[in-house]
């Protein structure tokens, strides 16, 4: 099948080109996602979580998540239950499963964050920031 990609706009991004929200915790970084990218189905992301702090306790209704962990090492709450990450782990988040991670190094967790839809939802289960 041939398709006919009118400009590469719409399919190649960079980081200094996308969208960042930082909070107290850390900050996210959008390089895929329906909203930058029209017709994507699927979010791509990286996470950071400075030392000693969490994101707030969340999970996705629309979706699963992948996290890989490229710098840093995290404890990760899945359900009731507790692991630790470090580089070249990945865990698999399945949808509606409420989740943070703790950044537990001195240094901030870097992590590549995909999603299963282009138009990634989160709902929050404690405060009001981003997750």
């Amino acid at each position: 099948m041939n398709h006919n990609v009118a400009g590469l706009r719409d399919f190649v991004a960079a980081l200094g080109d996308t969208l960042s929200f930082g909070e107290d915790w850390g900050n996210l970084t959008w390089l895929v996602s329906a909203d930058a990218m029209p017709g994507a189905e699927q979010t791509l992301g990286v996470v950071t979580i400075y030392p000693d702090k969490r994101n707030p306790l969340h999970s996705h209704p629309n979706c699963e998540e992948l996290l890989y962990v490229v710098s840093g090492r995290c404890e990760h709450l899945l359900g009731e239950e507790t692991c630790e990450l470090s580089p070249g782990s990945v865990i698999r988040i399945p949808r509606g499963v409420r989740h943070w991670a703790r950044c537990t190094s001195d240094e901030p967790l870097v992590a590549v964050i995909s999603f299963s839809s282009g138009d990634r939802r989160t709902d929050s289960h404690e405060g009001n920031g981003v997750a």
